[in-house]
């Protein structure tokens, strides 16, 4: 196991990171910007180190600065837990020319499954479903015409360096292809650098359904079953929770033994999340792999028993699965994860500033996920995520009640949230029922989809 690791990341993540490296013994660096002198991920490691000013790019996102961190802290590892530079690389590549393992895939397998096209085309290779869509990059807005005629309207043309729905656009009718296909041209290039397009039929009313995986250095690939994400906002998830009420065991055993065929091909390695959209007849269609831990990890590690992380860890100092996990991996009741996000519940505006009264909720099958305390101050700089609230249940009905308390007890008084917004959605009727896809919150807040 390793003696020392860096955690390259910052709030919730950094300090999930940090407690699963001490129950393992190992022992821990922080880095941190000007802005989080005082966050509690600084606090708790064994040794922090101020990596810059506040803006991400001077900080978190300075690879010369986190390496030298790493270096002058002499660390065998680097953790770069979700967002940042966990899906860079690049940044992978330079730990392992500075002789320290970066937790996650080779940077190989990273780079394929970053340019959407290509893991497209290599889960089409694996024969895992996929939309039908242009063969490859579209290089002008006739080669969108051409391929849509092929394709059927409507489709959608996403950005293949793409992310948070920038470079995206859903396309209705051909009058309207080319405009749109150079508003994502536009949009992509200014937020990635890269504004080549791909395209892809559109699914109406689709569900999002993703399923978490574990890979050993070995060739050993598992499926940790699905998580629902369906609930969200500008493509921005809200609420997950698992087991998909939509995926059958006929579906979640066939989908589990291609994915690992898949990943197997493709010497994957640690922890992926393979996303998909289900449509009206519940089958499923690849749309993208996210190469590190997610957000939502929680729901999952609720209804399996798996630390997700420690498992990271223990993969990345070679251990095996078969002896990271149980014999038999059950999917054992019903979890959910809201997103407290520091924003106006009706405005969606940020909500930067001090916290004046902060009381997370506990009791039974209740966790908290966060890095916030009463005195602590939410940054402008950053992510919006303030908690993240996970309930277990026996069941949904048990889970949605579970929840439902436990946001009425969250308390978080001197910036704005999204818990009244989360306490709304609970009370809706048609998600009571679970009947809901990626289009529940423009008829929840009553807007059209954008």
């Amino acid at each position: 196991m390793f003696r020392k690791v860096l955690v390259a990341n910052r709030g919730e993540i950094a300090l999930r990171v940090l407690n699963a490296c001490r129950e393992l013994g190992i022992r821990t660096v922080a880095v941190y910007s000007e802005a989080d002198r005082n966050s509690l991920h600084v606090r708790f490691a064994d040794e922090a180190i101020c990596i810059g000013p506040p803006r991400p790019a001077d900080s978190y996102l300075n690879v010369p600065s986190v390496i030298s961190a790493a270096e002058i802290a002499d660390v065998d590892a680097i953790h770069p837990g979700y967002g940042l530079l966990s899906e860079n690389a690049n940044f992978a590549e330079v730990c392992r020319a500075s002789n320290i393992k970066f937790i996650g895939p080779p940077p190989e397998v990273t780079r394929l499954m970053g340019e959407k096209e290509k893991a497209r085309q290599a889960m089409k290779r694996a024969k895992v479903p996929i939309l039908p869509g242009s063969d490859g990059i579209l290089a002008t807005a006739e080669e969108a015409q051409e391929a849509a005629a092929k394709i059927g309207y409507p489709v959608i043309l996403k950005a293949k360096a793409g992310g948070g729905g920038r470079g995206m656009r859903i396309v209705r009718k051909p009058d309207d292809l080319p405009n749109l296909f150079h508003a994502a041209n536009a949009e992509a290039a200014g937020a990635f650098g890269n504004g080549e397009l791909y395209m892809e039929k559109f699914v109406e009313r689709p569900r999002h359904i993703e399923f978490q995986v574990l890979a050993d250095e070995h060739g050993n690939v598992v499926s940790l079953f699905e998580r629902e994400c369906s609930i969200q906002r500008r493509h921005q998830k809200l609420i997950e929770e698992a087991p998909s009420l939509q995926v059958t065991p006929q579906l979640r055993e066939e989908i589990g033994q291609t994915l690992c065929r898949c990943l197997t091909e493709i010497g994957y390695q640690n922890a992926g999340t393979v996303e998909f959209l289900m449509d009206a007849d519940r089958r499923l269609y690849f749309i993208e792999m996210n190469t590190r831990i997610q957000v939502e990890h929680p729901v999952t590690e609720a209804i399996t028993g798996v630390d997700m992380v420690k498992a990271q860890l223990r993969i990345a100092a070679g251990e095996k699965l078969d002896t990271i996990l149980p014999p038999k991996l059950e999917i054992r009741g019903h979890a959910i994860e809201c997103r407290i996000n520091a924003e106006h519940p009706q405005r969606f505006t940020p909500s930067a500033g001090k916290i004046t009264a902060f009381n997370v909720p506990g009791g039974n099958g209740v966790r908290v996920d966060t890095a916030q305390y009463a005195e602590g101050v939410v940054p402008p700089y950053y992510d919006s995520l303030v908690a993240k609230l996970i309930v277990h249940g026996a069941d949904r009905k048990e889970a949605m009640a579970r929840m439902s308390r436990a946001l009425d007890q969250f308390i978080v008084q001197g910036i704005d949230t999204s818990i009244q917004l989360h306490q709304a959605i609970f009370q809706n009727p048609a998600f009571q029922a679970g009947e809901f896809d990626t289009g529940f919150m423009e008829r929840f807040l009553g807007k059209k989809p954008e």
